[in-house]
């Protein structure tokens, strides 16, 4: 629209100039005439806008905004309106303790107080998009700011509400889960009466305070004292077993050898012996007992 606003100018100048001066009335025809180029080129680009892709245009004329929303491409407009363009894309809204890392500058972490009355740190990320046939809606009710005005303070208030009905330890560890699934369910009904799509609400991080986390830690180093302590105990049990049953077998060996060792056996297994000795290349002689007497080996 300036170009046509800046065509009609000239047109109008070089006209008043004409009309002064009869003598120049040329200039008077080359400005209707680069006038009117101006207007017209002015008018067709104004007819034109191009939507970008993940992104909606909401035409306001004088004021009003319009209900119909441009979609991404090249749109044919009325040439006095105005295109608002509201991106539609998945947006990412952090509140962090750590410095530079969240939106906001700074520690912007949520601290909430838990059903024991004790004061846990939580960071959180916030998923959500527009609603693209609701940005007139979103315009007309809210502006621009949906993040500041809508995002940031309803998650806040929601989790601060939610966080009162866990303990933190609970909350820390085994509700952890169900936490998260508490505040997605708040936090998705009032988004959505807003035009917003929630689409994810994710805990990054609790931090616990300083004395409870070390009751923690000493509860978990006593438990894992406890499990090491089981685990010697039934180490040396299985020792104790296997040595018992190892006692056992020997015994019952002892047992067996002794009731069947006659003097018979005995007197074979003399013989054996002798003539193992007798084959050696290594003796030289043998003298040989009597009765019970055992045998003698004179050798090398």
């Amino acid at each position: 629209m300036f170009l046509a606003i800046l065509g009609l100018l000239i047109i109008a100048a070089t006209a008043t100039v004409a009309k002064a001066n009869p003598n120049w009335g040329n200039i008077g025809k080359t400005g209707r005439l680069t006038g009117t180029v101006l207007v017209l080129l002015g008018l067709s680009t104004a007819c034109f806008v191009q939507i970008q892709p993940g992104e909606v245009g909401v035409q306001t004329l004088f004021g009003k905004i319009q209900s119909n929303v441009l979609t991404e491409g090249l749109n044919i407009i009325n040439p006095l309106v105005e295109v608002q363009r509201f991106d539609v894309k998945t947006q990412n809204y952090t509140m962090s303790a750590v410095r530079d890392e969240g939106v906001k500058v700074g520690d912007d972490a949520i601290r909430v107080l838990t059903g024991d009355g004790l004061e846990v740190v939580i960071d959180l990320s916030v998923l959500y998009h527009i609603i693209p046939d609701r940005a007139p809606e979103i315009l007309r009710t809210i502006g621009r700011g949906v993040t500041d005005k809508i995002v940031r303070p309803v998650s806040r208030t929601k989790i601060r509400d939610n966080a009162v009905f866990y303990d933190a330890v609970a909350l820390y560890s085994t509700k952890r889960d169900e936490f998260q699934q508490k505040i997605y369910t708040t936090i998705e009904k009032e988004f959505q009466t807003r035009g917003i799509i929630l689409e994810a609400i994710l805990i990054r991080n609790i931090t616990l305070p300083e004395s409870v986390r070390q009751t923690i830690e000493s509860k978990i180093n006593a438990e894992q004292e406890a499990q090491k302590m089981k685990f010697i105990l039934d180490k040396e049990r299985q020792e104790a077993d296997r040595k018992r049953v190892e006692a056992q077998g020997i015994a019952d060996y002892q047992r067996i050898l002794t009731s069947t060792l006659t003097d018979r056996l005995l007197q074979y297994e003399q013989i054996k012996a002798q003539k193992e000795i007798a084959t050696s290349p290594n003796s030289k002689v043998v003298v040989m007992g009597s009765g019970k007497t055992a045998p003698i080996l004179i050798g090398q």
